[in-house]
């Protein structure tokens, strides 16, 4: 990933509510995101002439750009229509491929963006990366945060659970990656941000500890805040270090190994619990163990259709993903045979957990 611009500056707005897309009018007539109007409206396939027709009463001569396929070539195709007249900003309205191609082409030609998020799948609804395929392979792209974000919680409550579970575990996953950075400071003198890592565990801490299901408008409003933290306090340090250690490491070697086995926020949930039994924080790992669980998500290898075999081979093989990262799995550098083994004694610990 490439080093992301380093700024203090966060949204204008932030509001986690229903009818936001309905309401998303409101929020444009304030002249600090566009002075005449003048926007580019971002949708995706599937929802987006539902999400259209809602939004034009508020939207006036908006002008509605609708993509598809979440690639640099989408983006960039954007991008060329976006430069044949003058916006004010450029407002992105789906799920995490149509956020992340607005963000990029809005990045290109320097227009503010605003995110209208209608999942909660993963930390992209306010980071400055856009994950995006190019040349047959998915790469992550430095972009501006937007300046104003806005998650609509009917989209989400009627969207797949599976896209709100990715987000609980890419969200839980920041726990593991800010002890990773701790860890990294402690051992190898790197610098660490203390706002940014503060943001991105208090968000965590928040979800972990909440009592409600992915059915509940509390739960759901902690965990679009827990992702826009996240989001925000990588754009705060300028590396994605606050949300992206060994969790995300072993998520890459799935990627690379076995494609298409699980979402992001899966393999990062399940990724996390790992890294935290490693670091033998046991009281952490029974916690994040018992959010995972009783959320739906994978706890086990199994669960997400992986042997023991190949998930170690996916742990060992992690580093190699981010050799500039130093991270609890490259703290310990252990052999295939004593993963093996930390793999026993972490199937152990689950069931002593739970059950």
């Amino acid at each position: 990933m490439p080093l992301l611009a380093r700024t203090v500056a966060t949204p204008l707005s932030i509001e986690v509510r229903r009818g936001a897309v309905a309401d998303l009018g409101a929020l444009l007539a304030d002249r600090r995101i566009s002075g005449g109007g003048d926007v580019a409206v971002v949708v995706g396939p599937g929802q987006g002439e539902k999400i259209v027709e809602l939004c034009r009463p508020s939207l006036g001569s908006a002008d509605i750009f609708t993509v598809s396929g979440g690639s640099v070539d989408s983006a960039n195709e954007l991008g060329d229509q976006l430069r044949r007249r003058h916006y004010d900003a450029v407002v992105g309205i789906g799920g995490g491929k149509t956020i992340d191609t607005a963000k990029y082409a809005a990045t290109r030609y320097a227009l503010p963006m605003v995110t209208v998020a209608t999942s909660l799948a993963n930390d992209g609804i306010a980071s400055p990366v856009a994950s995006l395929t190019h040349e047959g392979g998915k790469g992550s792209y430095g972009v501006h945060i937007p300046i104003a974000v806005l998650v609509d919680l009917d989209f989400v409550e009627n969207g797949p659970d599976r896209q709100t579970q990715a987000g609980i575990g890419d969200a839980v996953s920041n726990l593991s990656a800010c002890a990773d950075w701790e860890l990294a400071h402690q051992v190898r003198d790197e610098p660490i941000d203390g706002l940014a890592l503060t943001l991105a565990r208090t968000g965590a801490e928040a979800l972990v500890n909440h009592p409600g299901k992915i059915t509940d408008d509390g739960f759901l409003t902690t965990l679009a805040e827990a992702l826009i933290l996240g989001g925000i306090s990588m754009s705060i340090c300028g590396s994605s270090r606050p949300a992206s250690g060994g969790d995300h490491e072993i998520s890459h070697a799935i990627d690379h190994l076995y494609p298409g086995t699980g979402s992001h926020g899966e393999q990062v949930g399940l990724g996390a619990l790992f890294c935290t039994f490693l670091r033998g924080d046991l009281e952490r790992f029974g916690q994040l163990a018992r959010c995972l669980h009783r959320h739906g998500l994978s706890t086990r290898p199994g669960d997400l259709g992986l042997t023991d075999e190949q998930f170690v081979e996916a742990v060992a093989y992690a580093p190699r993903t981010r050799p500039d990262r130093y991270t609890i799995l490259e703290h310990l550098a252990l052999p295939a045979e004593d993963l093996h083994t930390r793999l026993g004694d972490y199937v152990d610990a689950l069931r002593e957990h739970l059950g």
